[in-house]
């Protein structure tokens, strides 16, 4: 039934649908349309909507910057089950030209800024019919709800809108993890520096990166927001990753000091997993508070 609710908003008909990956969050499919199409749907139900409903909003907010999937339809059903429709990518493995895309456009992205850390609710063009879907500021880090109200500073966001959350989450986990510790390590490093406030993907890992057949690099799910570049060029270095010369070239400048601060915004990472995942992080968390010493 909802495969030709979905091709019907696509104005055509469906050809069945077949389970496919696309991330453990949502029910994710390939729906064949009789017009010859294959499109990419993601269905979510119950707490699970309000998070596609921040990808696609996430998504809309990206698109003019860096390439994503294009989204193609959205909607709600009476039960309040919503699906999101995206373009179907052939998707490679990424090569050094692929990377150096990303580089390119990537710098891109960062470039666009705003006064202020964080992000507000706007509208967007071309979305009347159904805004629900694009109206958000706020969004998730996994399963995590992530605040992105503005803050006055850097230093002020990062500790009170992503440190402190997760570090609360922890404890009410029963997690032991040394809050004074942090958020002590977290002033230090951040005093000195505020970023101008570029716009990132901020769930940037190396699995939401990939190529299509002409080498552009494509990302996917973000959470964005208006915070410092380094957090994205420290995700994709997580888990001990190493960008390639290609990318670092593509890219251009970057800041000289970075990596006195990457353990700390690993940390941010380190503290969701252990939220989401459960003691087999507890060991990455402790080495982020470590090299912060």
């Amino acid at each position: 039934m909802l495969d030709s609710i979905i091709a019907a908003a696509l104005g055509t008909e469906s050809r069945g649908s077949v389970p496919v990956g696309g991330g453990c969050i949502h029910d994710c499919r390939r729906l064949r349309l009789t017009d010859g199409r294959s499109v990419f749907v993601k269905v979510a139900r119950g707490e699970k909507a309000p998070m596609l409903r921040a990808e696609a909003s996430g998504l809309a907010r990206l698109a003019p910057h860096i390439r994503v999937p294009a989204i193609l339809a959205q909607g709600k059903e009476p039960d309040g089950t919503c699906w999101l429709v995206l373009e179907w990518l052939i998707l490679r493995e990424k090569t050094e030209s692929s990377w150096a895309d990303l580089g390119r456009q990537l710098a891109s992205l960062h470039a666009v800024t705003r006064r202020s850390h964080g992000l507000s609710r706007e509208s967007f063009a071309g979305t009347t019919r159904q805004p629900f879907l694009w109206d958000r500021a706020s969004n998730f880090i996994g399963l995590t709800p992530q605040d992105n109200t503005p803050a006055g500073s850097w230093q002020e966001f990062y500790i009170e809108r992503r440190l402190r959350p997760q570090i609360r989450l922890a404890s009410a986990n029963g997690h032991k993890v040394p809050e004074q510790e942090i958020l002590a390590a977290a002033e230090r490093l951040l005093a000195c520096h505020e970023p101008r406030p570029a716009l990132l993907h901020g769930d940037l890992w190396f699995g939401n990166v990939s190529a299509l057949p002409d080498d552009t690099s494509v990302v996917f799910d973000p959470a964005p927001y208006h915070g410092d570049l380094e957090t994205d060029l420290a995700m994709l270095e997580l888990f001990g990753r190493v960008l390639p010369a290609s990318f670092l070239e593509a890219y251009g400048e970057f800041p000289p000091d970075r990596y006195r601060r990457r353990p700390l915004y690993d940390l941010y990472h380190a503290l969701n997993h252990l939220n989401l995942f459960g003691d087999s992080y507890a060991r990455m968390v402790r080495s982020c508070v470590e090299e912060m010493r």
